[in-house]
């Protein structure tokens, strides 16, 4: 698509290219209002023999601590790791100087995980019965990290 005679919108669906769009984002967000440390991570869970099991990624922005992915292998629930995956998380989010973290999720057994690590919703958003799929829920949850 041609916006005026010089530039095209385009579909392309890169890793380097998400990761520049929120690079120039983040310089201009620092431009013009206070910052604080905006940095990402990683934690990954491996067994004995190598194989990834479960792992977290977030990042850090503005004093908050964003829980973005956290998987552990179906054989693997309910062992405890991703417990320890967000208690390592939640200790790096510290020391990035986060005073609180923030997630999302639409399957309701994560809803009660979190609530059990004392995370509360804030927000919600839900599909009516007429929209797809039908009954569809999605919460947002914080944590104070400073308790």
């Amino acid at each position: 698509m041609k916006i005026g005679n010089k530039t095209a919108l385009i579909s392309e669906d890169t890793p380097e290219t998400a990761e520049a769009i929120e690079s120039n984002l983040l310089q201009s967000l620092r431009e013009h209002l206070p910052q604080t440390l905006n940095t990402h991570f990683v934690l990954s869970a491996r067994n004995s023999e190598g194989q990834l099991i479960g792992g977290l990624t977030a990042s850090s922005s503005y004093g908050w601590l964003l829980i973005k992915v956290l998987w552990v292998d179906q054989n693997y629930r309910s062992s405890g790791i991703g417990r320890d995956l967000m208690s390592r998380g939640q200790a790096k989010g510290r020391e990035l100087d986060c005073h609180s973290a923030w997630l999302d999720t639409s399957n309701p057994d994560a809803m009660q995980f979190y609530a059990k690590l004392g995370y509360e919703a804030f927000g919600e958003l839900a599909n009516a019965e007429q929209q797809h799929p039908p009954g569809h829920h999605r919460w947002f949850m914080k944590k104070s990290l400073l308790d």
